[in-house]
Formats: C-alpha cells, structure tokens, sequence
C-alpha cells in the first residue's frame, strides 16, 4: 500500500508540474491528462496479459475480463481527449469555454462500458448453457493475480488524484477499477474451484463479471450526468464562497447563492449580499466590485453580487429578527431567514422577511408553517402583521432530525 502511494506521488511530481496548485485550471488539465496515460497503458498491458490467459486456459470469464479492460482503454483515450478538449479557452460562442466536454466524453465512456458489460452478458449466458473444458494452470492464476495487484493500484491512483482536485470523473474511474478488481478475483476464483474440484463454474462467473460492469457504467454515467442536468451545491463550496464575501467590510451578510458548473473548476455563481442601508450607495458599490475582482482571481469564481440593503442600526428591527429567529428554529432547526425589514405604521408593524424552507416542504405544508410563525409572532403583540415569501436553497440539505 505504501508503495503503491509513493508511486503515485512520484508519477504526479515527475509530470504536473505545480502539483500543488490544484485550483489551478492548467494544473488540472495536467492531473487529468496523467491519469488518462496511466490509464491507457495499464489497461492496454492488462488486456494483452488476461486475453492470452483466457485464450491458454480456455475461458470465457477471464476473456470476457480482458475485454472489459480493453472498453477501459478506450475509455481511457476517450477522457485523456475530453480533457484536452475541455482546455480549450472561451469564443465567441462557447462564453464560459468548453469544461463540460470533459462530463460528455465521461458520459461516452460510461455508455462504452454498459455496451461491453451487454455483450459479455451474452457471451456468458451462451457458455453457462453450454460449458468448455477448462485448463488449471499455475501461471494463469498468476498472471491474473498481478493484474488484480495492478488494479487496486489504478483505484488508490484515481481517488488520490480525484479527491486531491475534486474531480467527480476520476472518483468515478477509480470505483471502475475497485469493480473491475472484485470481478478479477472473481474470475480467479472459477480457475480455483475447476482445478480443485473440478467444477466448471466459468458461465456464472462471467455472469456475475458482467453484471459488475454495467453497473459500474450505471454508476460512471450517473456521477457525470448530474453536474450536467445541475446539482445542489455542496455545502463546503457554499460555506467557502459565502464566507469569502462576509469577510469584507461592508458586508453584514449574505443569501441566495447559485452556483453554475461549466466543467471541472469553472463556476459561475451569483449572490445577494446584504449591506448597511446608511452607507452611500457608491461605498457598497465599491466594495461589491472588489469582491467580484477578488472572487475571480482567489477561488477562480466569475461572481455577480447583488446588494441588499439592511437597517442595521435599527435597535427594533434587531429585536424582532432575533424573536423571529428563535420562533423559526423552534418549528424546523433547518429554517432560516434574510432580507428582514419592517414598517412602524404605529397601529401596525409590518414584519416582511424570506423564509428558505427545505425542499420536502410542499405548498401546503409551506402555508401550514407561515401561519404558524404568524400566530406566534402576533401573540408576542397583536399590532405584529407578518409578510413572509418562502423559498428552497440551492445548497444540499442534511437530513432531518
């Protein structure tokens, strides 16, 4: 294991250059492109070793294993080509640039493996109703135990890598490897079972090799179409950006972040941010502009800041947000509020505030809640009259208690 970690940091220093720089869009063109050389030849030298096995002991489990790492070959050629087209820059027509053709070829690769997972399925089902003669040999349990070694190197070498600069892709390519490891050993184990009892369970197995791969396509295809339909923001990226803009002078707060993906490390994302209301408008102006500067060359975020003004001087508008707070987190710890203002009418207070309610909650059960709220801030005084707009967060939600 710690060999196989020191090869791993040994190939990334020797070939990506500023390896440390992982929020780095070049630096991580050049992980990717890394991992898609790797990929391509150990899957290719794999193939060669389990496909004269197969060919040697007469069985369909092990070619059928050796094909599905030629499909993870090509399917390794298909990703090293989306990441260098992924790196092509912003034109006229593709303003944000082309990063989600690195989610497309990711996208191919998981319908490669389904295909080839189909077809073994076949192959397999053909063998099971009508078995060979299988050959036990020493070095074919051998050469397929190595490839199993070099396999859960490939799955350690992409969730490495994957989680070193959060690429969804090669977490995806690494629990490709781990299935192809568990089919591997699998496959090992039908030569076993024959040699010793002579039991020819070659058909199931390659069933069961089958089934794995089209899973694990399934599962790639799942991985890279939810960043391209639009996924819920994860909540260290919504504490990250949310932070980095309440740090600024002039910002009391901030809600309403959306953050669009176009490809690994490319994000658009806009936000309101709340400022004082006694502060000239040209100030906030200023400082939102800077923070939009900051933004694109610190976390390499294109942001657009939206400001809300806020009366936060107002010792009454202070005293009944708190109130409002404390009945909220009382029904749901999981509700929240912002852009709270109010209106002395003197015979009326009119408290107007956003409710973000999570998304389980449906319209009647919404209306449900803002009566609820209304009741328990009129019994703190009847001239309390309440105006509350719900909405959901674009921020992934924890389970409820």
């Amino acid at each position: 294991m710690r060999q196989g970690e020191q090869m791993t940091d040994f190939l990334v220093k020797l070939f990506v250059k500023d390896y440390e720089q992982t929020e780095n869009l070049q630096v991580r063109t050049r992980y990717g492109l890394l991992s898609g050389m790797v990929g391509i030849c150990c899957n290719v030298i794999l193939f060669l070793a389990k496909l004269l096995t197969g060919v040697m002991i007469n069985s369909i489990s092990v070619m059928a294993d050796a094909f599905n790492n030629l499909s993870d070959a090509a399917s390794s050629i298909i990703s090293f080509v989306g990441v260098k087209m992924s790196e092509k820059p912003a034109d006229e027509e593709h303003p944000f640039g082309h990063g989600r053709i690195e989610y497309i070829s990711a996208f191919i690769v998981a319908f490669l493996v389904i295909q080839v997972g189909f077809s073994l399925f076949k192959s397999s089902l053909g063998k099971l109703f009508h078995p060979e003669e299988l050959s036990f040999s020493l070095l074919s349990i051998g050469i397929l135990g190595l490839t199993v070694a070099v396999k859960l190197w490939m799955c350690l070498f992409n969730r490495k890598l994957g989680k070193r600069i959060q690429s969804s892709v090669m977490l995806a390519t690494a629990a490709d490897s781990l299935g192809d490891t568990g089919a591997t050993a699998a496959t090992i184990f039908s030569i076993v079972v024959y040699g010793i009892w002579h039991v020819n369970i070659d058909g199931l197995v390659g069933i069961a090799v089958s089934i794995l791969v089209m899973i694990a396509g399934i599962n790639i295809a799942k991985d890279t179409l939810a960043p391209l339909i639009g996924e819920a923001i994860d909540p260290e990226i919504y504490r990250k950006i949310t932070e980095f803009v309440e740090q600024y002078d002039g910002i009391i707060g901030s809600h309403d972040l959306i953050v669009h993906n176009y490809g690994p490390g490319r994000s658009m994302a806009s936000i309101h941010a709340e400022v004082p209301s006694n502060v000239e408008i040209g100030k906030s102006h200023a400082v939102v502009d800077q923070i939009e500067r900051d933004a694109q060359k610190k976390l390499g975020l294109f942001l657009v800041i939206h400001m809300d003004p806020v009366d936060a001087d107002n010792p009454m508008t202070a005293r009944l947000k708190k109130m409002a707070e404390g009945i909220i987190s009382g029904l749901d710890e999981r509700l929240s509020l912002h852009d709270f203002r109010i209106v002395d009418a003197e015979s009326q207070i009119n408290i107007i505030f956003d409710l973000v309610v999570p998304r389980e909650y449906t319209k009647s059960k919404q209306d449900e809640l803002k009566q609820k709220i209304y009741q328990k801030i009129r019994e703190q005084d009847s001239r309390y009259f309440c105006v509350i707009t719900t909405e959901c967060s674009f921020q992934q939600e924890k389970p409820g208690k």
